[in-house]
């Protein structure tokens, strides 16, 4: 295996979810002049990192078009309904061919910076750690950070929460980045939309 500071690294957008809670599809409203997809994958592009694999499901059409323009690798997820583990193997499975580690990240936390992902990328670069975990106080959250040696047991392990299994398995190899916790907020119901509108217009 090639060092880590040679290795390609893919981002995994995870971007297929019905938006339940919402009751519209979250990932298409409007922040800042750009829909919530497509700040994320910008995010993703702009780290700099080897490739961006999106995991599209839930009115893939429609999220697949505000994406337009961007340097990125759309897949569609037939069973994102059955969870988010779903996409993340799909996703880990079509990065897996050129990549040596993947970091992931979800579509609907608007406060993910292009530059806390670039971070990630870096400690992994310079450490070589199998797994670099974004810590929001005391939560550990994507963007998460998983070298290929993790691979076939993020595909392999069952559940929504394979991606958090694996994290805690491996916990003891892991290296660590420190992030406010007001950047762990995500878009779920209409009170987070206008939290995120609010915070980001006066950014």
């Amino acid at each position: 295996m090639p060092p880590a500071e040679r290795t390609i690294v893919a981002a995994v957008v995870l971007a297929a979810g019905s938006s339940t809670r919402m009751g519209q599809n979250k990932l298409l409203l409007d922040l800042g002049g750009e829909t919530v997809v497509r700040r994320a994958v910008r995010a993703a592009v702009e780290a700099g990192v080897d490739k961006v694999v999106v995991v599209l499901g839930h009115e893939a059409e429609r999220v697949g078009a505000a994406l337009a323009g961007l340097p990125c690798l759309t897949v569609i997820n037939a069973d994102h309904a059955e969870g988010v583990g779903t996409s993340l193997r799909l996703g880990v499975s079509k990065a897996a061919a050129e990549a040596g580690a993947i970091v992931v990240v979800l579509a609907d936390m608007p406060f993910v910076t292009p530059a806390m992902i670039r971070t990630v990328v870096e400690r992994y670069r310079a450490t070589g750690a199998p797994l670099v975990v974004s810590r929001y106080g005391a939560v550990e959250a994507p963007p998460n950070l998983y070298d290929r040696a993790l691979f076939t047991e993020l595909v392999s392990t069952p559940g929504e929460r394979c991606a958090k299994q694996v994290l805690r398995r491996h916990e003891h190899e892991a290296v660590f980045v420190a992030w406010p916790e007001e950047a762990l907020r995500d878009i779920d119901v209409d009170e987070d939309y206008e939290w995120a509108r609010a915070h980001l217009a006066g950014a």
